[in-house]
């Protein structure tokens, strides 16, 4: 792929740039802006060279309707901020404001459209569709970049379709973010731990298949931890638990025993009557979940089993909280998981998404973590083996 680096003059030309600035909000209020402070070291090369810079990216699933809950207003307002220079918002994607916008850039200037997923082509599965949305994206620009990483897994018209319309490379996120994550998959140093949580196994089972080739200890806590138990035998109450998987999961504990491999599951486990801010929590053995108990997060015992084996790694990666981490009574074990993370000798990467967001919540700086990925999806789809549409159409491939 080419790098920002090798589009060479860049003064006076319009450069569309794909970000990813699907940030959650409180009404208009930006909760995390983990992701646009990541948008900023490629805007500024851009601006720093000249070019007229224009914005593309999506906010939630508008579903290719005009939704004002789903307006860019907030993220312009908040880039503008961090750049320190006003960020015009178009009041549509493709239409008589994007150009009116476009237009009216001057060099160094910073444009950004609406909504890309107003639009029906946008996420279309018809091609023509996809293109005729990319080719009104393209007469807008000069060259296209692609930062948004979140999104760099999706063939959609803004992130796959666009890139085989325009000269065009790849950002310093998408960069940064190759860097590490090839790192994960090729060269880890060991031993390399693998924490995973988040609510459905189904969701990542691929990467489950993939890593534990690579490393050398998986740790389950979260929603996906209670299918692993029910696949050992356990009762989970009223806990979250995938059925289907069952056989599945069973297959990899099986699987990751004959291989050497070691998973590592909760021991106890945090539990209430129902799942809400505050109910009351009670702890209980992993094999002892009452049937009208649902399971919120991982136990001391188990946060301090995985903290110590996290803290042993030289390699980490983390992708999914242990528990209803947004919730006070419910985030000790994923605050004692990211404590364990920051203090490993070596590599710890931290896969996007609520990951993220709930370790910044808790209070932890970004820079306690040696890499904090934009993209949960597209890292684990990355991790599974597959191939990134987004990355694949620029010049060169990944």
């Amino acid at each position: 792929m080419k790098s920002v680096s090798d589009l060479g003059e860049l003064s006076g030309k319009r450069v569309l740039i794909r970000c990813d600035l699907n940030v959650p909000l409180d009404g208009e209020t930006i909760t995390d802006d983990g992701r646009i402070r990541a948008s900023l070291p490629t805007l500024n090369e851009l601006r720093d060279r000249g070019a007229k810079v224009i914005v593309l990216a999506h906010l939630g699933r508008p579903k290719g309707q005009v939704n004002a809950k789903y307006s860019l207003a907030p993220a312009a307002k908040r880039l503008s901020e961090l750049l320190d220079a006003e960020v015009r918002l178009a009041s549509d994607v493709v239409g008589e404001s994007a150009r009116e916008v476009t237009a009216s850039l001057a060099d160094g200037e910073v444009g950004m459209l609406e909504n890309v997923r107003y639009e029906p082509g946008e996420e279309s599965k018809d091609e023509a569709a996809r293109g005729a949305l990319a080719d009104r994206y393209a007469a807008l620009g000069d060259v296209y970049v692609s930062d948004g990483f979140g999104v760099v897994h999706r063939k959609q018209a803004s992130v796959y379709d666009i890139a085989m319309r325009l000269p065009n490379a790849a950002g310093k996120l998408v960069e940064a973010e190759l860097e590490v994550l090839r790192q994960l998959v090729e060269m880890p140093a060991q031993p390399y731990v693998v924490a995973l949580g988040g609510a459905k196994v189904s969701d990542k089972l691929a990467v489950i298949a993939n890593l534990i080739k690579a490393a050398d200890t998986l740790v389950i806590g979260g929603g996906m931890a209670f299918t692993f138990l029910a696949a050992q035998g356990y009762e989970v109450g009223k806990s979250l638990l995938e059925q289907d998987q069952i056989e599945a999961v069973r297959g990899y504990l099986n699987a990751a025993a004959a291989g050497g491999k070691q998973i590592v599951l909760p021991s106890d486990v945090v539990v209430a009557p129902e799942a809400s801010a505050d109910a009351q929590p009670t702890v209980v053995a992993a094999n002892s979940i009452p049937p009208d108990q649902i399971g919120l997060d991982i136990g001391p015992d188990s946060a301090r089993v995985f903290g110590h084996v996290i803290a042993r790694a030289k390699t980490v990666f983390w992708n999914g909280p242990m528990g209803v981490a947004e919730w006070e009574n419910f985030a000790a074990g994923t605050r004692a998981v990211a404590q364990a993370v920051t203090e490993i000798d070596g590599l710890s990467v931290i896969g996007g998404g609520d990951t993220a967001a709930a370790v910044r919540d808790l209070g932890f700086r970004d820079d306690a973590f040696g890499h904090i990925s934009t993209g949960g999806g597209a890292s684990l789809e990355y991790l599974e083996g597959k191939t990134l549409p987004g990355l694949a159409v620029l010049d060169g491939g990944a």
